[in-house]
């Protein structure tokens, strides 16, 4: 799709867009310079040694070396950027800030909203498998009144949008710039879908908007290790106690990344934003150990699709930034007291490989849990790992939301 036609399909998009909502057509361009200093840093990687060459200590050296001599050698960063570019971006100021988007018309009959929300350590790209199969369903199997308008945002400070200037910009103040987005591009009524980052954002869109919001559906589940309990109600179950046994051991032994974003993001950003090869092992490591790939994360993703996604944290400059919605996060987790509700509907993919979820009873101490489904194979990065699973969930718990 060349700008010509991006243009054209802005121009449609523009029947609905209402308000005075700053909305520009983009395309992702890195400069050769840019480039050329990349394949320069690369090429002077100073490597430290390894007792353990597996993935025990961290990233294993080896597949390390591999994956930045193919990036200085063998990726091709502008064949991506033209793929990437078939994508229809734009870019919107949100309550000041620039947020850069997809947004892709339906091809099915009366196509429904639907806003999809990336995490950590992903980007916008996370989507790019999953978009056709809910912008064009009869495409691929499905049914033409299952298709969605897809609106895929890229979080502040992520990828091509703006980085906040200033604190307090964290998953409940994305939920109202979102909503905002949503209004901007002259959506009503919606549905809302994540994972990681993404999840808790949908979570308090939900939560703060049930008259837009027609349903939430999530593949991860944010907040509290500790369910809002009634006064007088019964402790948590067998079941409950079991899933925070093992968040705890999860967290001991996984969750040092969360515990230095979250306090120093700063001091972990010297080092990612100078050293290309540090970005890459960071990162690298994670989908490593949160996908369905029993260690070998070329069984779960393409060495292509690992260096495009670390490859726009990289231009962009936001690994910093992005570290850094650890912290915010803190300062209001999702979290609900006894007796609160999350009105609008709930449906949950539950992945094997996911991080540690709790068991549905838990959600349904603050949530309308209508679907619960338990996927046979993915991980932690669903939309990439198995698009066409998850793409069935959503239309499946969207279908009846419809119309309502």
């Amino acid at each position: 799709m060349d700008f010509a036609e991006r243009l054209f399909l802005f121009m449609i998009a523009g029947r609905s867009v209402q308000g005075s909502m700053d909305i520009t057509p983009f395309q992702i361009h890195i400069s050769g310079e840019q480039i050329d200093d990349l394949h320069e840093r690369l090429h002077r990687t100073r490597w430290p040694r390894a007792i353990d060459e597996g993935w025990g200590d961290g990233t294993s050296l080896p597949f390390a070396r591999r994956l930045v001599d193919y990036w200085r050698t063998g990726f091709d960063w502008r064949s991506q950027e033209e793929r990437l570019n078939r994508l229809p971006q734009f870019t919107a100021v949100v309550d000041g800030l620039r947020i850069h988007f997809i947004h892709y018309r339906g091809k099915g009959t009366s196509p429904f909203p639907l806003i999809l929300t990336h995490g950590w350590p992903g980007s916008f790209v996370e989507m790019e498998k999953i978009i056709p199969l809910l912008n064009d369903p009869a495409s691929h199997g499905g049914n033409p009144g299952d298709s969605f308008d897809v609106v895929v945002p890229s979080l502040p400070g992520f990828g091509f949008s703006q980085q906040p200037e200033f604190a307090g910009i964290g998953p409940f103040q994305i939920a109202g710039l979102w909503a905002e987005l949503m209004k901007g591009l002259g959506y009503a009524r919606y549905g809302a879908q994540g994972g990681d980052w993404g999840s808790s954002v949908s979570t308090w869109l939900a939560y703060r908007f049930p008259q837009e919001v027609a349903g939430v559906h999530l593949n991860f589940i944010p907040g509290s290790y500790r369910p809002p309990l009634s006064p007088g109600e019964a402790q948590i179950t067998a079941e409950e106690q079991k899933f925070l046994d093992a968040a705890a051991e999860w967290g001991a032994s996984e969750g040092a990344y969360s515990q230095i974003q979250g306090t120093k993001p700063l001091t972990l950003a010297y080092g990612l934003t100078d050293s290309p090869a540090g970005l890459a092992a960071w990162v690298a490591e994670k989908f490593c150990a949160w996908s369905d790939c029993d260690g070998d994360v070329e069984r779960a993703f393409t060495l292509d699709e690992l260096l495009t996604n670390i490859a726009i944290y990289w231009f962009t400059e936001t690994i910093g930034s992005s570290v850094r919605l650890y912290r915010e996060g803190r300062q209001r987790p999702v979290h609900f007291a006894a007796g609160e509700r999350v009105r609008p509907p709930l449906g949950v993919a539950e992945f094997p490989r996911e991080l540690p979820m709790p068991p549905r009873s838990w959600l349904e101490r603050v949530f309308d849990v209508r679907r619960w489904t338990q996927m046979p194979r993915g991980g932690h990065f669903a939309a990439m790992e198995a698009p066409q699973d998850l793409a069935v969930e959503i239309r499946e718990f969207f279908r009846p939301l419809r119309g309502n």
